[in-house]
């Protein structure tokens, strides 16, 4: 029987997963679930970031997926290796691949991350890039004006220019030579990014890393679709699915059909 890789996100950022996992492994299907009714995480306290993602696997393991994708940064940080214990199916984050794309691309060994708070304040990434590379230099920065702005649709705005300009200026100057985008909702925001770092900063997004990862994977567990049926993605957010479908139009290239997602907010694990 077919079966499905689940992406979750808080809300549209994990569309750039979604879309290199559409563009490395074009049989595979999607199930994805953008939580934007309680977009952003970033400054939610952690169990509360903890019981949502709990929750949202809950939801999709209803799809029998054959592995789950943690497209979202700060629940990554806060609840991947829990999600890995709960669950008999791979679950895979996007902060070890995004460190080893910067690893692959630094010269200096200076990288800088950018995340939510949460993301930032957890350590996930210096972790990581130092584990892989213990000679590492890792200059972090929350931004968490960012979020926001990308969940209503005002990436390409003068507002956007303005937030990006103004988070990023404790970066400029500094010796970094690599930037993580430690958010996925930051690729929408690369282009404005990219340019008020200047060119000598290359800009690192993990969805390319993480797509690879899945592929690794998914041929090792022998779990690669081969069937050549045209795959049938599914789509669902528990905010409004009218923004979600217009942002997933321009990121895409393609209509998507979104399905809302209602439920109680009491009807969360452990409580």
């Amino acid at each position: 029987m077919r079966q499905a890789i689940a992406i979750l996100d808080s809300g549209v950022g994990g569309l750039t997963v979604a879309k290199e996992v559409m563009r490395q492994l074009p049989q595979e299907e999607i199930v994805y679930f953008g939580d934007t009714g309680r977009a952003p995480y970033g400054p939610r306290a952690a169990d509360e970031v903890l019981r949502f993602t709990e929750q949202i696997v809950d939801y999709l393991l209803q799809f029998n997926p054959k592995m789950i994708v943690i497209a979202c940064n700060t629940a990554t940080a806060i609840a991947l290796h829990h999600i890995r214990s709960q669950v008999d199916i791979p679950v895979v984050g996007v902060i070890q691949p995004g460190s080893r794309a910067a690893i692959k691309a630094t010269k200096t060994g200076f990288i800088g991350v950018i995340g939510t708070e949460n993301t930032i304040a957890s350590g996930a990434y210096p972790r990581s890039l130092l584990a892989i590379n213990p000679n590492a230099r890792v200059v972090s920065l929350a931004c968490p004006s960012l979020v926001p702005i990308v969940e209503k649709r005002m990436y390409r705005s003068e507002e956007a220019g303005q937030a990006v300009w103004k988070s990023l200026q404790p970066l400029l100057g500094s010796p970094i030579d690599c930037l993580i985008l430690g958010c996925t909702h930051y690729p929408f925001l690369a282009p404005i990014i990219s340019k008020v770092l200047g060119p000598r900063v290359a800009i690192i997004s993990s969805a390319d890393e993480t797509a690879r990862e899945i592929s690794t994977i998914l041929h090792h567990r022998g779990q690669l679709e081969q069937s050549g049926a045209v795959p049938v993605h599914r789509f669902f957010c528990s905010g409004d699915p009218g923004t979600f479908q217009a942002i997933a139009l321009e990121w895409l290239g393609e209509q998507i059909k979104v399905s809302p997602v209602f439920w109680q907010m009491t009807r969360l694990s452990g409580s």
